[in-house]
Order: structure tokens, then C-alpha cells, then sequence
């Protein structure tokens, strides 16, 4: 066990002629001063304010990547002619039929239709004006053979190795395109059933959906919400990632962490995580690479090698709210809180003997260390996107793999494009909220708006 000793203890005094709580403290930490290495943060580029919504998607999917779709598809579609017999009803595929195909399936992520198909039909969910600039017959034959990648490569044994080098693709055009604040979340985003489908569905359609066979989680700056890298984990194989592969959960979710922080090393981040990555053995790797952690730590879904026990047990007797009582063991604090439950959180990033409050609006201020404030409102900020930026995701829910995992890739791009729209001269133009950037980015595809250009 390590050599951990108790530094600090807040006690909230009961009596009623005190003049306010006593801070009895057995040694003093001094604060951490961590300094981001690079002090911009925000867009990389400066957008024209006549910058069109299409204009900022292409900042993650320019026409090279949707040439290569285009490519790919047509691709397939030979080869699988050739092996199933010939189709007299496909003509090649071009760039501009490319970009309209993303239109429509990024129109369900406004209208929350799940059949893309239903643009074509007379009901409810039917657009006009988006069903003439394409037929159904011809949608339908471009989502068949749709591919980014056409064929596996001899030396590719990756599970998703048809969708990755988008995913790379992505990832670049993520880190080129944005500098992140130096605080930072990692978490799973609210991917979701759509709540009108399992509504208004019955339950033998429910039975026959299939579950999704990954997660994906990201790293996501917390003052602005723009997700900086995604990381994909197929729930099924055999390979070095594969769950097979891995001894439990908290070994999982390290090794996420692991690919998620790779290029946040010397930077002095400061990163956010959830008690299934928290973790003393992968905040102390961390420290050694110079990026610093501040988790939510629980008995049970947490790795708690290392921690002293008796932090990790409630006390028979409650204690007042807000008093906390906090073990270290050199940088690294493990923060026991009360607030009408124990929560205990590991950080090295703030120093324990740092004061601050959690305001809430019937009770008022309640006394805490600054990183519980710290933790709290950068996953209240969080929250707050995933209400506000899940629902945008893209409906169509195919049923292979892959294409599950581009559809939300492509949603995330949307918003990050939004964000950057949001801090760009262009939205001081014209205020488009999501929704309306969404529609206007998918009339800008359909060709039926005017995109302006950004130079």
C-alpha cells in the first residue's frame, strides 16, 4: 500500500453560534501552477464572414475525400457486378451525386425520420423541393453500392479497416483545424436509440434491432464542446483490441483513455474522466507524459489499486454537508466529499487546500475543494452539448457496422463545424441556429442554395 497521509480536513462546524466553518489543516500543499504550452486556443483559420455552411463541413470533409468516395463506390460496384451478374440500371457515380447522397442522409438528422426514404413518400416526413434534384431509384442505387473503402487490403486485418481512413482523415482535419482550451473531457457521447423510434416502434421491431457492436468515445474540449478526437472500440473480436483480448473493464477503458490522450502529451492538458477511467495507475502515466487528470472516482465501477481503503468505505455516521477529508501521496490527491452522499474524486491537477463552492439554487453555497467546483462545471458544460447536439445526429441506422460508425463520424463533423461557424465572423452575418445550419448545409449539398465562396 502506499505511503498515503492525511494533508487536509475541512469540517463543517453544527453550531449554531459559529461564525462560519473551520479549516483545520495538518500540512500545507502548495497550489499547482499549470500552464497550458500553447496559449491559443480557438479556430486555426479565419472564416470569410460570406462563409456558407457547406464551406465549414469541408473544413473536415473537402471534395479529396468525397472524390475518394465516389472512386470507392464506383469501385464496388464493378467488382460486385462482376461476381452477382450485371445491374442495367447503375451509371457511374459522380462528385456531385455524392455530394446531394450525403444531403439527403444528413436531412434526417433535422427532420429525426429514420427512413431517409421517406423524402420520396407522401407523408408527413416527404420534402419536394429535396425529392426532385434526385430519384428515389437512383438514391437507392448509390446507398447499395456505397463504400469508402471497396476492398481489404492483404495486410489489413482492422474490423473497421472500411470506414478507418476516413477516420483518420477526420482526425487530422480535427487537429488542423482547432486548438483545444487546456481543460478537457473524456467521455461517451449520447449516440442513442432516436426516442421517436422507440416510441412510437413496437416491441417486436425493438427485438429485431440489433445492438450496436462498438462504442465510441471521445476527447472534448469543455469550454467550447468541439470533440478533438473520436475513438472507435469494436465490442466483438479477435484482434489487439478486441474485448477478448482484454482481461476487464477498467483495462478497457485505459487503454481508450490511452488512444484518446496520445497527442495531448507536453501540453499540460487537464482531462476530465468518468469512474470507469479513473484510475491512480493511469493518472500517474499520465503525470509522466504532462497531462494532468481529475476524476469521479467509484468503489465499484473504478480501478482502485493502489487507494487506501479506508477512503474508499462511508463512515457509519454521516458528515455534514460539505466536509471532506483528503489522503495524498506526492501530486496526487484522493478527495473524499460529502453533499448528501460520499463522493471521492483522484486529481493531480488542483491543489487540495484550494478552496471553492457548488452554488445550488435551494441550499446555496456548499463548501468544497476547487477540484470538485472544477469537476462539476466542466461536466455540466458537457451535459449541456450532449442535450443540445445529440439530437442532431444522423438517423439512418444501417445495418452494418461501418456504415454505423461514418454516419456518426459525419454528425460529429457537423457539429464541429457549427462550433466553429459559432466563433467565426459569418455568424454575426447571419445567426443560424443548429437546426437551421443543418438545413442549410444539406440544401448547400442538394445544390439547391447557392454556396458562397471563401475566398
Amino acid at each position: 500500500m502506499p505511503d498515503y497521509r492525511t494533508r487536509a480536513l475541512f469540517v463543517q462546524s453544527t453550531l449554531g453560534d459559529s461564525a462560519g466553518p473551520e479549516l483545520q489543516l495538518l500540512s500545507i500543499v502548495p497550489g499547482r501552477d499549470l500552464q497550458p504550452s500553447d496559449s491559443f486556443t480557438g479556430p486555426t483559420r479565419k472564416m470569410p464572414p460570406s462563409a456558407s455552411a457547406v464551406d465549414f463541413f469541408q473544413l473536415f470533409v473537402p471534395d479529396n475525400v468525397l472524390k475518394n468516395m465516389v472512386v470507392q463506390t464506383n469501385m464496388y460496384a464493378k467488382k460486385f457486378q462482376e461476381r452477382f451478374g450485371s445491374d442495367g440500371a447503375w451509371v457511374e457515380v459522380t462528385l456531385t451525386e455524392m455530394k446531394a447522397f450525403l444531403g439527403y442522409m444528413i436531412s434526417t438528422s433535422i427532420s429525426h425520420c429514420e427512413s431517409v426514404l421517406s423524402i420520396w413518400s407522401g407523408g408527413f416526413y416527404s420534402n419536394r423541393s429535396l425529392a426532385l434534384v434526385m430519384s428515389q431509384a437512383r438514391f437507392e442505387k448509390i446507398l447499395k453500392y456505397f463504400h469508402v473503402v471497396a476492398f481489404r487490403s492483404s495486410q489489413t486485418t482492422h474490423g473497421l479497416y472500411k470506414v478507418q481512413p476516413f477516420l483518420d482523415s477526420l482526425q487530422n482535419s480535427f487537429d488542423s483545424a482547432f486548438r483545444p482550451s487546456q481543460t478537457q473531457v473524456l467521455h461517451e457521447p449520447l449516440i442513442d436509440e432516436d426516442p421517436v423510434f422507440i416510441a412510437t416502434c413496437t416491441e417486436r421491431e425493438l427485438r429485431k434491432r440489433k445492438k450496436r457492436k462498438f462504442s465510441l468515445w471521445v476527447r472534448q474540449c469543455s469550454s467550447t464542446g468541439f470533440i478533438i478526437q473520436i475513438y472507435v472500440h469494436l465490442k466483438e473480436g479477435g484482434g489487439p483490441d478486441g474485448l477478448d483480448a482484454l482481461k476487464n473493464k477498467p483495462q478497457l477503458h485505459s487503454m481508450v483513455a490511452r488512444s484518446l490522450c496520445r497527442n495531448a502529451a507536453g501540453k499540460n492538458y487537464i482531462i476530465f474522466t468518468g469512474p470507469s477511467i479513473t484510475s491512480l495507475t493511469l493518472f500517474e502515466e499520465f503525470e509522466k507524459q504532462g497531462i494532468y487528470c481529475c476524476g469521479l472516482l467509484s468503489a465499484r465501477k473504478s480501478d482502485c489499486t493502489g487507494l487506501p481503503l479506508s477512503m474508499l468505505t462511508n463512515p457509519a455516521t454521516p458528515p455534514a454537508r460539505g466536509q471532506y477529508q483528503i489522503k495524498m501521496k506526492g501530486n496526487m490527491s484522493l478527495i473524499c466529499w460529502y453533499n448528501k452522499g460520499h463522493f471521492r474524486f483522484l486529481t493531480n491537477a488542483y491543489s487540495p487546500v484550494q478552496q471553492g463552492v457548488i452554488i445550488k439554487r435551494k441550499s446555496g453555497e456548499i463548501p468544497c475543494p476547487l477540484a470538485v467546483e472544477a469537476f462539476a462545471a466542466h461536466l455540466s458544460y458537457i451535459c449541456r452539448y450532449d442535450d443540445k447536439y445529440s439530437k442532431y445526429f444522423i438517423s439512418h441506422k444501417p445495418n452494418k457496422t461501418w456504415q454505423q460508425v461514418f454516419w456518426f463520424a459525419i454528425s460529429i463533423a457537423i457539429n464541429n463545424a457549427y462550433i466553429l461557424y459559432k466563433m467565426s465572423d459569418a455568424y454575426h452575418v447571419k445567426r443560424y441556429s443548429r437546426a437551421q445550419f443543418g438545413e442549410r448545409l444539406v440544401r448547400e449539398l442538394l445544390g439547391l442554395e447557392d454556396a458562397s465562396p471563401t475566398h
